[in-house]
């Protein structure tokens, strides 16, 4: 079925309102197509009430449109306004509108009058509103003397402004002589009269130019008041004023200028009534007067104020309710209150009304024959009157219709023919003002006509309604019906919705709305149709919204924003902040996505919104951003309730910045002592803004406060007013108090002193006191300046002492101190441990046994004992170097002690000393012992030299520790293949005085690992390992080819190069390789160094072998290596890694072989050695060397004595340590550092670093050595200097 308009059948919902009136103001009224007869219709005019500007040409609007054109006249004041016979007045071509030409000649007042508008043609006639016309004025004030006013203190004042009476009214305002406006408040206001009111008037309420001003916007004018000039007084000034200027003054205020309740200025009395128009603003004013300044509040009796539509004004003293209507009709109470009392005021507010449509006529549009309606309905208060007019005339004394007949507010026609076209108007009208309508009726017999163009493309976006438009025209009224497709499938109505203009609804569009749509209009003169089409697009949705976000002050801040949008329509992305745009700053930069702001400040807090925009649709996304940062500093600090020894501090906090404030930090200043130096007095929480403050003596306090906040701490407050606190006597005593005597006949006290806070006063002082601890003397006291230390002389030695430091200043003494007991002074211990016994454990490791001397002998703080030990030398070594002396030191009353790290096969001699805080006792007997034959170290160098085909050569070095008697070396020693695998351990034992070894009957191109160490008759030493590959001369294996590897196998189907090997030598490598493809291949070696990105180096393989020999290798370098294959079949193996061996002394050229060199040596030599000579002739003569003679006549005089100050012993050390090389030094002749083998370690004998032992006589010292300066003795191995060592030991 067809789906048609039916004017009585709608479908609508409650959900579609906003579409409802949208679709009301389209089909409101069925225009007429111009081209079609029709009566005249007012579309332009004037206002009702018309004020003009005098000065300008007054233009009175009247446009009309009807077919054919119509023609125009005018009324004025209820005639005929001839304007030809008014050669200042003209009217528009084509137009009803009057210019009247007053600015060449003329006056506005002359055309002051009511006008009304005529359009009339064959059809009928349309008449304009009155149009009451009416210059605007501006009128001045009328000159009076306004006599100066003078008021107590307190008095209530009204400033009366009665301005002219203006068209229209005049906006009030109070300024001053500079055209300031005069500041306003809950106590001074402007009334909506325009009057100044004083509740109460105040001393800064005296000046002299008070002035009212008058602004006329229509004129664009303002005109003034003369000033008033107001004088506030106290009551002494009052009097006298009177009693000068009582015959020219006029007092304002009939009540005295103190505390009183309110009272009402405006209005007067209890109750008043208002009357307001509907649609109007509501305004009730209540100014009250009273001491203290009254506040207003507002009810509303039996109801309630509405919530969207009421306003205050002037500090509430006015009360606004906005679109006012007869609901808002009933009792207003406003009531004044402060503290001595309240008045109340009724103010009775009724509502009338104009009147105001309900149903307006409507243009109607009739076939010959027809029957309809035309409806004029209006309200207001009191009801209006309604009256006709037809083509301008009352209905009364019009033309008579038989078609017509009226019935109050309805006019009903039937059968109409084409004399009933006309133009009615509807007149409702109440003492308020009136409504004027005109409706025409057209009898017209046309056939359909659609008004829509064709083929509009309509787009809309899915799930939302769409409108498909087909305005028409036709008399009789047309039925529309609406086809989808070309196949004109009728539309159901349970999906579409028809309205009553021809608009086709399509409430929820989906994708398979879209296709083409025909609109079809028929009457009973015919038929006509329109095609239209539609699409629907997918809706834009954001995807990413941005999102909230926290960010501290000066950093980034990054909102994203993704959009999805159907293909065919682009969007517009635009940023907004705070519903505005962005601010024009090069911080805010703006990408596909993402708004970004750098430097964020506190300004850019706000809500940012992501708009994405098509031209079917639109949408948008917000977040908040929130800029936070550290607080402002803390503010008008104050301080109050002062004390002696407490104040209160009170701040007013800075901004918060976005981040609450979590607690205050106060620090204090001592200008006094520390000016400058801030320490920290007390935290309190974020909520406070005081702190009471517990203060010390004599201390000049300024103080500061800091936020923080959770972002972190603001900078410092300015700094508070300084408070001097009253001195006191010291609270406390001075600390670290100790004594310790310097020299043997002195006791030294010492003390932390107080610093300038804790001395509480001026004049600081210390009183020192001391006495024997095991004696019965009296205190001795003594009284210091402000000092740490203080010199008891004449004392005993090492004799306890107790000891007292008390504080004093100008007020008095601290509390008394308590005693603490020191010693004077100490000396050397006077005796040496005896009956030393030593029992050699191992060839490493000895023990010490000595007695313990008297305790009254240590004269002092018994700290340990000493062990000073030594090798001994021959006397020919002795003479050449100072012997190296190691000391350890066993702590507390020890009586035995361990040795460790020892040299085997060594005669060691040792004494035993006793130690105290002064230092070392006499050295005990000297004591020597001889450790065991040990095993020795590793050899100390290792070197292969002269590779050949199949033999190598083996050098060495002695072990530098042979610690005994060297009985043979052992060689081992096996070959690695190219898989590293180890071959077959070969050992071989080489006589002990032998330091060269040649190994013959070797495989060429091989890999050995050697393994080389000596023997004493205890055993074999550590072992040192070497490697080292037999040569390949390729001259000679041109010809030879290695064994085939894939003898009696298949070979492969797809070549391949495998296990790839390379054997390194210095400065040469041997690769080989295995082959398994096709024969007659060539090959080819890459290679280069590992890990650089150098190109690849080539060498070409003559014939067809799996071997190749690189030389002009760098020694000590990592290359990697690769095989490939010539031609078509090209293939490369898997890359190798190897390198060469380090470079070898004995291929490197050394200066020392040079002729030339060796000659210029050997006469330095002999030039050295004359020097020498001659030393050791100047020597023998001086006498015993220096040194030599103070190591016999006691001990080590180089021995540190223990610290004072923490009575810890000596690491284990030489007595060497911090001197220069003496002559005759020397390092090793090689110049080498030969490798060491390992002494036991203390870690072997103690527990940690210290080296701590049980009591079982274990060792529980502390020790530590330096490494031996002297060749090794006995069987030790020596090497005799070469002249260069020579030349440098002598420098």
């Amino acid at each position: 079925m067809q789906l048609k308009i039916m004017p009585k059948k709608k479908h609508f919902s409650a959900g579609r309102v906003p579409l409802i009136l949208f679709l009301c103001q389209m089909i409101s009224a069925l225009d007429v197509p111009l081209d079609l007869v029709q009566p005249p219709t007012i579309t332009q005019q004037s206002p009702k009430d018309y004020i003009i500007d005098p000065r300008e040409n007054i233009v009175i609007q009247c446009e009309a449109k009807g077919k054919p054109p119509p023609s125009f006249s005018w009324t004025r004041n209820g005639t005929h306004f001839d304007i030809d016979k008014d050669p200042l007045v003209t009217m528009k071509p084509g137009s009803g509108t009057l210019v009247i030409n007053i600015m060449s000649e003329g006056k506005a007042e002359t055309y002051e009058g009511v006008y009304q508008c005529t359009a009339r043609n064959e059809r009928g006639a349309a008449i304009s509103n009155n149009i009451v016309v009416r210059p605007s004025r501006s009128p001045l004030w009328t000159k009076e003397r306004l006599e100066s006013i003078i008021l107590h203190n307190g008095q209530s004042l009204v400033l009366p402004c009665r301005p002219p009476i203006g068209l229209p009214p005049a906006i009030i305002f109070w300024m001053d002589n500079s055209f300031q406006r005069l500041p306003q408040s809950e106590r001074v206001s402007q009334g909506l009269n325009g009057d100044l009111y004083f509740s109460n008037v105040l001393p800064e309420d005296t000046r002299e130019d008070y002035i009212c001003y008058a602004r006329f916007n229509h004129t664009q004018t303002i005109q003034q008041k003369q000033p008033i000039s107001l004088k506030v007084i106290s009551v002494d000034e009052l009097n006298d004023t009177i009693a000068a200027n009582l015959s020219d003054t006029e007092f304002y205020g009939a009540k005295p200028g103190k505390e009183r309740p309110p009272t009402f200025l405006t209005p007067q009395g209890t109750e008043s009534r208002k009357e307001e128009l509907r649609g109007n603003v509501l305004s009730l004013e209540c100014i009250a007067e009273g001491l203290p300044t009254p506040i207003i509040y507002w009810i509303k009796e039996d109801g309630t104020l509405p919530v969207n539509r009421t306003f205050y004004q002037n500090f509430k003293k006015t009360l606004q309710i906005t679109q006012v209507s007869e609901a808002d009709s009933g009792n207003y109470q406003c009531i004044a209150k402060n503290t001595l009392g309240a008045v109340h005021h009724t103010i009775s507010v009724t509502v009338k009304a104009a009147p105001y449509w309900i149903s307006a006529p409507q243009n109607l549009v009739l076939s010959p024959g027809e029957n309809g309606t035309l409806i004029c309905r209006a309200n207001g208060n009191p009801k209006p009157r309604i009256g006709w007019l037809t083509n301008g005339v009352p209905v009364e004394i019009a033309p008579d219709d038989p078609s017509r007949k009226i019935d109050g507010d309805t006019i009903i026609f039937s059968n109409v023919q084409e004399r009933s076209s006309a133009v009615y108007q509807c007149n409702a009208s109440n003492e308020y003002g009136y409504l004027l309508a005109n409706a025409f009726v057209n009898v017209l017999a046309e056939p359909p006509r659609i008004l829509t163009s064709a083929n509009i493309l309509y787009q809309v976006i899915a799930n939302r309604p769409a409108l498909l438009d087909c305005a028409f025209f036709g008399s009789p009224l047309p039925t529309i019906e609406w086809f989808k497709g070309t196949k004109g499938s009728a539309l159901h109505e349970d999906i579409y919705v028809l309205h009553d203009n021809g608009t086709l609804e399509i409430p929820v569009a989906q994708k398979d709305s879209t296709g083409t749509y025909t609109c079809v209009a028929r009457n009973k003169l015919g038929m006509a149709k329109n095609e239209v089409h539609l699409e629907i697009k997918d809706p834009t949705r954001i995807i990413k919204q941005p999102e909230y976000a926290v960010v501290q002050r000066g950093s980034k801040v990054s909102f994203e924003c993704k959009v999805k949008h159907d293909d065919t329509l682009i969007p517009t992305i635009m940023w907004l902040k705070d519903n505005g745009e962005l601010p024009n700053d090069e911080r805010f930069s703006v990408d596909k996505d993402h708004l970004v702001v750098t430097d964020v400040s506190d300004d850019d807090g706000g809500m940012y919104t992501c708009a994405a925009n098509t031209t079917l649709d639109s949408v948008s996304a917000s977040a908040v951003l929130r800029v936070v940062d550290v607080p402002n500093p803390p503010f008008d600090l104050e301080l109050t309730n002062q004390l002696d020894k407490g104040v209160q501090l009170s701040w007013t906090p800075g901004d918060d910045n976005n981040s609450p404030i979590t607690k205050f930090i106060i620090e204090y200043e001592d200008a006094m002592h520390e000016a400058g130096i801030w320490h920290h007095q007390t935290e309190v929480s974020g909520t406070q803004t005081t702190a009471q403050l517990t203060l010390s003596p004599y201390v000049n306090y300024s103080f500061r406060v800091m936020a923080e906040n959770s972002i972190g701490r603001s900078v410092p407050s300015e700094a508070s007013e300084q408070y001097l606190t009253k001195a006191a006597e010291p609270d406390q005593n001075p600390t670290a108090v100790e004594g310790l005597g310097t020299e043997p006949d002195n006791l030294v006290i010492t003390w932390k002193p107080l610093n300038g806070f804790e001395s509480n006063g001026p004049g600081l002082q210390y009183k020192v006191s001391w006495r024997q601890k095991d004696g019965d003397d009296e205190w001795t006291s003594v009284v210091v300046a402000n000092v740490s230390k203080y010199i008891v002389s004449g004392t005993p030695t090492f004799v306890p002492y107790l000891i007292k430091v008390q504080a004093l200043n100008d007020v008095g003494f601290a509390p008394e101190p308590a005693a603490v007991m020191g010693h004077s002074g100490e000396d050397l211990p006077m005796v040496a441990p005896g009956n030393v016994r030593v029992n050699v454990v191992n060839s490493t490791l000895a023990e010490v046994h000595w007695d313990p001397v008297p305790l009254k002998s240590v004269r002092g703080h018994l700290q340990g004992y000493r062990i000073y030990y030594w090798k001994a030398q021959s006397s020919s070594k002795r003479n050449r170097r100072h012997i190296e002396k190691k000391i350890l030191t066993f702590q507390g009353n020890k009586t035995h002690g361990m040795l460790p790290g020892l040299q085997p096969y060594s005669h060691y001699v040792l004494n035993v000393r006793v130690v105290n805080g002064k230092g070392e006792g006499p050295a005990s007997t000297d004591r020597g012992f001889h450790t065991p034959e040990g095993v020795p170290s590793a050899p100390s160098s290792l070197k292969i030299v002269n590779p050949t085909l199949d033999s190598l050569t083996l050098e060495w070095d002695p072990p530098s520790h042979p610690n005994g008697v060297l009985t043979e070396y052992t060689l081992r020693y096996q070959p690695i293949n190219s898989t590293h695998e180890l071959g077959p351990l070969v050992d071989l034992k080489i006589p002990a005085n032998k330091t060269r070894w040649t190994l013959n009957h070797l495989n060429f191109s091989t890999r050995y690992k050697f393994y080389f160490y000596a023997q004493t008759s205890v055993g074999s030493g550590s072992q040192i390992t070497e490697e080292a590959i037999t040569t390949v001369d390729e001259g000679k294996l041109a010809g030879i080819l290695p064994p085939d590897v894939g003898a009696g196998k298949v070979r492969a189907v797809n070549p391949r190069i495998s296990n790839l090997t390379a054997a390194a030598a210095e400065t040469y490598a041997n690769i080989s390789w295995e082959y398994e493809g096709p024969e007659h291949v060539k090959f080819y070696v890459e290679y280069g160094v590992a890990g650089s990105k150098e190109e690849w180096r080539k060498e070409i393989v003559n014939d067809s072998r799996s071997f190749f020999g690189l030389k002009g290798l760098m020694p000590g370098t990592a290359y990697k290596v690769r095989v490939g294959a010539e031609g078509d079949s090209g293939f490369v193996s898997s890359e190798d890694v190897f390198e060469t061996g380090p470079a070898m002394a004995s291929r490197q050229v050394d200066i020392a072989t040079q002729g030339w060199f060796i000659g210029l040596m050997c006469a330095v030599a002999l030039l050295i050695l004359i020097l020498l000579i001659v030393c050791f002739i100047r020597r023998n003569k001086g006498g015993k060397y220096p040194v030599k003679e103070k190591e016999d006549a006691h001990a080590d005089p180089e021995i540190q004595p223990m610290k004072e100050d923490d009575g810890t012993f000596g690491e284990y050390s030489d007595a060497e340590d911090h001197k220069p090389l003496k002559k005759g030094s020397r390092t090793p002749s090689d110049r080498t550092v030969k490798k060491e083998d390992s002494d036991d370690s203390l870690v072997d004998y103690g527990e940690g670093v210290n080296g701590q032992f049980n009591e079982d006589g274990s060792f529980i010292g502390q020790y530590s050595g330096k490494k031996e300066k002297e060749p090794a003795e006995g069987n030790e191995s020596s090497e005799a200097p070469s002249p260069v060592n020579a030349m440098n030991s002598f420098v």
